[in-house]
C-alpha cells in the first residue's frame, strides 16, 4: 500500500539508493508514477507492504517501508532490488553501485571514489564540517535528522584525526 513518504513513522525502515549522475528533474517526475505504483504492489509474504519512495536531491532514491505493519522478507527485499535495477536502466545511471562517496559541496551533491578520499581531505576539498550522506541509515528518523551531516560525526572522522561524534538515537 503506497503511504505518503511524510507519513512514515520516525521508525521506518529505509533504503538509500546513490545515483551515478543527477537526475534532472524532468527524469524524476517521469518515474514518479513507477514509484507509486511500486509501493502499492509491494507485498511480503502476500500482505501488503505500508512503502513510499522518493527521490531526494536529485541524486538518492530512498524507499521508506512501515515495518510497524508488516516487515519485509527476503523475498520483497529482493523484489525491491529488481525494481532498483529496472529504474537503472530506465533513467540510464546506476543507483546499486556503492563505491562513490556523497558530500554537499557548495549546494550541489558531488561524488568521489573511496579512493580519491584521503587525496580530497589532504587538499582541503572536504573537510571535517563537508556534509556527507551517509547512505547506511536505517530509519526515517536518522534520515529526517542526521542525512546529510558533517563528516567528522561519521566514519569519515578517522581521516581528519578525531573520534566519530555519534549523533544518531539509540
Amino acid at each position: 500500500m503506497y503511504v505518503a513518504f511524510d507519513q512514515l513513522p520516525p521508525e521506518a525502515r529505509v533504503w538509500i539508493y546513490q545515483a551515478s549522475r543527477q537526475l534532472s528533474a524532468q527524469e524524476i517526475v517521469g518515474v514518479l508514477p513507477s514509484l507509486a505504483r511500486f509501493a502499492e504492489e509491494w507485498t511480503s509474504h502476500g500482505r501488503s507492504l505500508h512503502a513510499s519512495a522518493q527521490f531526494l536531491h536529485q541524486q538518492f532514491l530512498i524507499v521508506g517501508l512501515d515495518e510497524g505493519v508488516a516487515g519485509a522478507s527476503g523475498c520483497s527485499i529482493d523484489a525491491s532490488v529488481r525494481f532498483v535495477a529496472q529504474l537503472e536502466q530506465h533513467l540510464g545511471a546506476e543507483l546499486l553501485e556503492k563505491s562513490r562517496l556523497a558530500f554537499l559541496h557548495e549546494g550541489a551533491v558531488t561524488l568521489l571514489k573511496r579512493s580519491e578520499l584521503k587525496a580530497a581531505v589532504a587538499a582541503g576539498t572536504i573537510g571535517p564540517e563537508t556534509f556527507y550522506f551517509d547512505n547506511t541509515l536505517a530509519t526515517k528518523a536518522q534520515l529526517d535528522s542526521n542525512w546529510p551531516r558533517p563528516a567528522a560525526e561519521t566514519w569519515l572522522a578517522r581521516y581528519f584525526g578525531q573520534e566519530e561524534k555519534s549523533h544518531l538515537p539509540a
